[in-house]
C-alpha cells in the first residue's frame, strides 16, 4: 500500500531520525549533502563547516530537506521540506549547538565518542566534532510518502 504521511507521521520521522540530505541550488546546478540534524518540532538544526555549501546557501536561502526510514524496498517512509537556511549567531547558535548534541549524540556509539578517547581529566573534549557554523532550517512545507506492505 502507498500512501502519504500525516503531520504526526511526519514529525515522528523527523525526530527519530538525525541523518537528512539538505539541498540547495547555486543558480544553475543543484546540490546535495549528507547532513546530521535535530528536529525540534518546528525547525530542523544543523552545523557546519564553511565550503561551497555554505557559500550558495548564503546567497539563495531557500532550501530542500528530506529524510527516509527504509526498511526494504516494500517498507518504507520518507518526508521533504522545503525552507529558508538561516545562519545562527551568538546566544542563538551556542543554544542551537546545545540542542543538536544533546539531541544527537546519545544516538552516536562509534570509537569517536568514547569518554576514553576524549577525556582530559575526566572531562570529555568534544573540541574536534565542533563545527563552526551552527544554522537553522526554517520550514515552510512539509511532505510525506510511505510504503508498507
Amino acid at each position: 500500500m502507498l500512501g502519504q504521511l500525516n503531520e504526526t507521521q511526519i514529525n515522528n520521522l523527523l525526530i527519530s531520525q538525525s541523518i537528512g540530505r539538505l539541498g540547495c541550488i547555486n543558480g544553475k546546478n543543484p546540490y546535495i549533502i549528507p547532513v546530521t540534524y535535530a528536529f525540534d518540532g518546528k525547525n530542523i538544526y544543523g552545523q557546519m563547516r564553511e565550503g561551497m555549501k555554505l557559500d550558495i546557501m548564503r546567497k539563495n536561502p531557500n532550501i530542500c530537506f528530506q529524510v527516509d526510514m527504509i526498511n526494504n524496498m516494500a517498507n518504507w517512509q520518507s518526508v521533504i521540506l522545503t525552507g529558508v537556511f538561516q545562519e545562527l549567531k551568538g546566544k542563538e547558535a551556542i543554544k542551537a549547538r546545545d540542542y543538536l548534541y544533546n539531541t544527537v549524540m546519545p544516538l552516536m556509539t562509534s570509537a569517536t565518542i568514547h569518554a576514553h578517547e576524549h577525556a582530559v581529566s575526566g572531562k570529555i573534549d568534544d573540541s574536534n566534532r565542533i563545527k563552526p557554523v551552527m544554522y537553522k532550517l526554517r520550514i515552510k512545507e512539509k511532505s510525506g510518502r510511505f510504503e508498507k506492505q
